[in-house]
């Protein structure tokens, strides 16, 4: 008798993979376009600008983006993810260019800062969605992890060019690298990526056609649990650094430790991703996540109310475990809305994100200053907990 080898999982092909690099590729570049107003504030303020001026043309980018995720991924449902990723780099590049003309005017740079986000936002849901596409359902958690790479790997290019620049050589000079960054990847994206193999909307499946909005309430609950599970995670990336501070850190040490965590929740990411494939679950795991937060969450405030040793190990440990949703969450909504409703849900999915974030600098800077660190963390702690019960039983696919 021979033994009877393990069925052997299926593998993504080398196309996948070119998909997988291009569309995060894509995606930095439009989280460096996002990041970079922001990264421009201490310049503009040392050539006179306001701050509070400053810090509208810093959220003008993200504004712009929460209007039009949805819009792009209909079209994205619609046309395809080559022609939105390619499409909207090449509308990127122009908007960038027009704040790079508009430097010296402070409105008509916001409103190309705006126009910026409004077409970045099209790498959102298409690169998301051409990574499903291409990827078996087994293999996706750990292509969805890595594509998730793509946020921090933006905002760390952003970070390591932006300020210097501005500094050294004036606004127009850090905005130079978003476009050329922009025009290059168009051309790559336009000649790399292929849209995925998917039966035309007249062959399809009724239930593939069909508004899932409407026939069942799993994509709501995934998008409610994410924008709870949102609040922790940009509680500490906003306030982690000043909470270092105010345990004693030196602000270069701090800004230091954040970047290291942020690196190695992006690692936990991929990881977590893996871990979903293996158990054939996104919500198992998005359960596990959400209360894992909550401790996390906790643990920071007592270890803020007690001045326990090792508080950068707990914010390491916590960052980690506060972004590892966000690829669960985004491969299911993917793979529940199917392959003519994915592009609307993952701007959905984004959209609810991006206004819950936005609300986390006032309102956690707000509480804090009433009530302090500890207290905040422990009421922050409150909201994975209130997402359980929202966490659906079990997972919708269309594969």
């Amino acid at each position: 008798m021979t033994a009877t080898s393990a069925p052997r999982k299926p593998t993504a092909s080398t196309r996948a993979w070119v998909m997988l690099a291009l569309g995060v590729a894509a995606q930095a570049a439009g989280t460096l376009v996002v990041t970079a107003p922001a990264l421009l504030i201490p310049s503009l303020h040392a050539h006179g600008m306001p701050l509070v001026t400053a810090g509208f043309l810093a959220a003008a980018p993200t504004a712009g983006m929460v209007l039009t995720l949805i819009a792009w991924g209909a079209v994205t449902d619609r046309h395809g993810e080559r022609a939105v990723i390619a499409g909207g780099l090449v509308l990127t590049t122009l908007a960038v260019a027009a704040a790079w003309l508009a430097a010296g005017d402070t409105l008509l740079l916001g409103l190309a800062f705006l126009a910026a986000g409004m077409t970045s936002a099209s790498t959102n849901a298409a690169s998301g969605r051409v990574v499903v596409g291409w990827f078996p359902k087994e293999r996706r958690g750990l292509a969805m992890g890595i594509r998730q790479m793509s946020q921090p790997l933006g905002v760390t290019l952003a970070a390591l060019t932006v300020p210097v620049l501005a500094e050294q050589a004036g606004i127009r000079a850090a905005l130079v690298l978003p476009v050329v960054l922009c025009a290059v990847l168009a051309v790559c994206c336009a000649i790399g990526i292929a849209n995925p193999p998917r039966p035309a909307r007249s062959d399809a499946l009724a239930g593939d056609v069909e508004n899932p909005y409407r026939t069942s309430g799993f994509l709501w609950r995934v998008h409610a649990v994410s924008v709870l599970l949102v609040v922790p995670q940009f509680t500490l990336s906003t306030y982690g650094l000043v909470w270092l501070v105010g345990l004693g850190w030196s602000t270069p040490a701090a800004g230091l430790l954040v970047g290291v965590a942020q690196f190695v929740g992006a690692i936990g990411r991929i990881l977590v991703g893996v871990w979903s494939d293996r158990v054939g679950s996104r919500v198992g795991p998005l359960r596990i996540v959400a209360v894992s937060a909550a401790v996390v969450m906790a643990v920071l405030a007592l270890v803020d109310a007690t001045h326990l040793a090792a508080g950068a190990v707990f914010l390491v440990v916590a960052t980690s475990v506060t972004v590892a949703d966000n690829g669960l969450a985004y491969t299911s909504v993917a793979e529940a809305a199917g392959p003519f409703w994915s592009g609307r849900a993952l701007g959905a999915q984004n959209t609810g994100q991006f206004i819950a974030a936005s609300a986390v600098g006032p309102g956690i800077g707000a509480l804090v200053g009433v009530v302090g660190f500890a207290a905040s963390f422990g009421i922050v702690a409150v909201l994975p907990l209130l997402a359980l019960p929202l966490v659906p039983r079990a997972d919708r696919s269309h594969d």
